[in-house]
């Protein structure tokens, strides 16, 4: 079979040839540069612990190029109204593993209370800290795992190479490429990881409908001490009158901070000297000194875009990253977005590969990734008037119900730390890839279905003690709750219970199942059997071993005729 076509050789699209890879998919990598990528301080990116985690467990160590931070604090004119610790974080840690039922964020946070004081922050659960790093360094570290395959029959990156046309058929997708390697292309697929201006998109003709111009930031990249080191700091309404509305700082590795200005909206040109009075009054405010010392290293101006690709699928050919969506704004994370593309993706495209797969599988690829990113952009939109309001602050407190304004404090928080509506990784409870009516046994517990799961030690099947996000990516996982495994015999603890009924389970569904057993799981009482998606969704939790349950389960994530909305004789068609 042709291998995986991807157009595009920026952080996605990389990170979608070295997910393929992993999966033993072949690759042709198009890369229209030359190679690499500018080293820009100024512009970097943010993993949350789900994306961050979907880095490693491809072999990016993007954990040993950054430091997580330790707070995050909100600032309003010269008052502390938020001060929030942070921890390290795993894979769904915090409340991203524990909860994941469908609420209206918004309007939680809304709901919050007022007060002129610092929050009580005594959450039951810590919060996990993101991972900040440069996306040039990203991006060398991704080319770095590329390279360490070693095997250009399983990935071949080709510089400086610009797609021009393609053609599809029954059979697979052609595509002509120009420049310094211009030929025609035979694969399986071809996936369009090329950016906001996308030739995959423009060639396909899916419109890129959205709003322009959304928000206009000015960004430095300094090395200098500010009073609140490995802290992030939100300062709304700084009392300096060279400061607009907004201010944020963020820290990275070896003492470098990047630090975002919001700007007023309008086209109005940033000047070199009316940068540097923003960076001068800024750390002057803030360390309440007239001149502390800095090294100023990079800047830049970025505006934030939102838009939605009307289609993420047409026949072969699909959308993923910047080529699909543009977001940005209320601390939103369109890169990250662009990750979580790639882990929907990358297993369903290596099932059709290896072993062909139904429209629905393919088509959930649109249906899951278009519907979350969609629900972050409504909620996005549905926010920005209040938190930007014209006339600041004191307008915003006229305009909306007591606390809201501290409600908007949150809502910026959630965004920057991924959390909540704005920041957290996405539910997919209504995917096509579940049965129309759920199998008798069906349980609830403390994850919902299509959330992603919480990271418990499992015992594998080698027995050894593993956290649960190791075995992700690659096939199913049936995962047993049962409590005292710790004092098993792990020699023999494939015969011990309700194990050797649940591994013949295993063995007779319709998909590669990994069976493993966990000590315990957030709201599961013992003997419950979950089914997590190669991607880390809950697909099923089910009371004991039902083995007709687990196929009909199974046989819905792989697209088959238990799936909702794939009517039998409509599938036999295909």
């Amino acid at each position: 079979m042709d291998p995986v076509i991807v157009a595009g050789a920026g952080p996605v699209g990389l990170t979608l040839a070295l997910a393929l890879a992993r999966l033993e998919v072949p690759v042709i990598l198009l890369d229209e540069a030359a190679g690499g990528e500018e080293s820009r301080l100024a512009r970097t990116v943010v993993l949350r612990p789900d994306t961050a985690a979907l880095l490693e467990r491809l072999g990016c160590r993007v954990t040993a190029r950054t430091r997580p931070w330790t707070g995050w604090r909100t600032l309003r004119r010269r008052q502390l109204v938020r001060q929030l610790p942070l921890v390290p974080g795993s894979l769904f840690g915090g409340e991203h593993g524990t909860g994941g039922g469908r609420h209206d964020g918004l309007t939680e946070a809304m709901d919050s209370p007022g007060g002129d004081g610092p929050e009580d922050e005594s959450a039951p659960a810590p919060t996990p800290s993101p991972l900040h790093l440069p996306q040039h360094e990203l991006t060398r570290a991704l080319r770095g795992s590329l390279a360490a395959i070693g095997d250009e029959d399983l990935v071949r990156i080709v510089p400086g190479t610009r797609l021009d046309s393609l053609e599809q058929d029954d059979h697979g997708v052609g595509v002509r490429t120009r420049g310094a390697q211009a030929t025609w292309w035979r694969g399986s697929y071809l996936v369009g990881c090329d950016g906001p201006r996308s030739t995959v998109r423009k060639l396909l003709g899916v419109r890129f409908p959205g709003r322009t111009a959304v928000e206009r930031h000015a960004v430095a990249a300094l090395r200098a001490e500010l009073p609140w080191p490995g802290e992030a700091v939100l300062h709304r309404s700084p009392p300096w009158r060279s400061i607009d509305a907004e201010v944020t700082a963020r820290p990275l590795p070896h003492g470098l901070w990047r630090i975002d200005w919001l700007l007023p909206p309008g086209r109005d040109l940033v000047t070199p000297d009316a940068l540097m009075v923003r960076v001068r009054d800024t750390l002057a405010g803030w360390c309440e000194e007239p001149e502390p010392p800095y090294e100023l290293l990079d800047t830049g101006v970025y505006t934030v875009h939102h838009r939605l690709a009307l289609r993420w699928r047409v026949g072969r050919a699909f959308l993923a990253g910047d080529a699909a969506h543009l977001l940005g704004a209320l601390g939103t994370q369109g890169f990250e977005e662009g990750l979580r593309d790639v882990d929907n993706l990358a297993w369903k495209l290596s099932l059709a590969w290896h072993h062909g797969s139904s429209e629905a599988l393919l088509d959930s690829y649109q249906a899951e990734r278009r519907g979350a990113v969609g629900a972050r952009l409504r909620t996005t939109d549905q926010a920005l008037p209040l938190v930007r309001a014209s006339g600041g602050w004191r307008a915003v407190r006229r305009t909306v119900r007591p606390g809201g304004a501290r409600g908007h404090d949150a809502l910026l928080t959630d965004g920057h730390l991924g959390r909540g509506p704005l920041g957290a990784p996405p539910v997919y409870d209504r995917s096509p890839l579940t049965p129309a009516a759920p199998p008798e046994g069906s349980i609830t517990v403390g994850t919902a279905p299509g959330a992603p799961v919480a990271d418990v030690p499992v015992t594998a099947p080698d027995g050894s003690v593993v956290r649960l996000r190791e075995r992700l990516g690659r096939e199913l996982l049936a995962v047993l709750v049962a409590p005292g495994t710790g004092v098993w015999d792990r020699r023999h603890w494939m015969r011990a219970g309700l194990m050797p009924r649940l591994a013949a389970a295993v063995a007779a569904l319709p998909l590669p199942t990994q069976l493993l057993v966990a000590e315990a799981y957030p709201g599961a009482p013992a003997h419950t059997v979950l089914l997590v998606r190669p991607d880390g969704h809950l697909a099923a939790a089910l009371s004991g071993v039902r083995p007709s349950a687990l196929y009909a389960y199974a046989d819905a994530v792989r697209g088959g005729n238990a799936a909702r909305g794939v009517p039998e004789e409509a599938s036999a068609r295909r």
